[in-house]
């Protein structure tokens, strides 16, 4: 990982913190993300431990998502708390294709990555879609692996206080 990529998440990050609501931080996370590994579309799904569900509190070009906990690649990255580098969806039996045919999208390749709180807890996952020059690889996984650990506390902060 080059330093640059670095420099960049820490400048992003100090820009991420003057963000007060969730509905504000979202857009940019999702649009950093996508730039640092290429990738055409970014969903962050949040976790509903209660509700036993995952829900989108942004996806590009799609509404929102919800699917049961342990469902998708997005659910298995929860549940193993480790992130999931898959790039031929089609013949993942976990990939949930219905949300393709649904939105007319192709989904190519993805790279899911959890999102913990300061109690080691997933609150969420980062989901890639589509690298635009071939396949996720190992180094896109660190760098999206960082980058979630650089803005959980954002995010965490932010659920806090919309729960107030």
């Amino acid at each position: 990982m080059s330093i640059e990529i670095y420099k960049r998440i820490a400048d992003f990050g100090k820009r991420l913190n003057a963000q007060d609501h969730i509905e504000d931080a979202l857009p940019s996370i999702s649009e950093e993300a996508k730039a640092i590994v290429n990738a055409e579309r970014c969903s962050i799904f949040m976790v509903d431990q209660e509700g036993g569900m995952l829900w989108t509190k942004l996806s590009d070009g799609i509404g929102r998502i919800a699917i049961g906990i342990d469902s998708g690649i997005v659910g298995d990255t929860v549940q193993k708390k480790a992130a999931q580098l898959v790039n031929n969806p089609y013949e993942d039996s976990r990939f949930l294709t219905k949300i393709d045919e649904k939105s007319g999208f192709v989904t190519r390749n993805i790279l899911a990555v959890p999102i913990f709180n300061s109690r080691q807890e997933v609150i969420g996952v980062i989901q890639l879609l589509n690298k635009y020059h071939g396949d996720f690889d190992d180094k896109d996984e660190g760098i999206m692996s960082f980058f979630a650990n650089y803005i959980s506390g954002t995010l965490e902060l932010a659920l806090l206080m919309e729960e107030k």
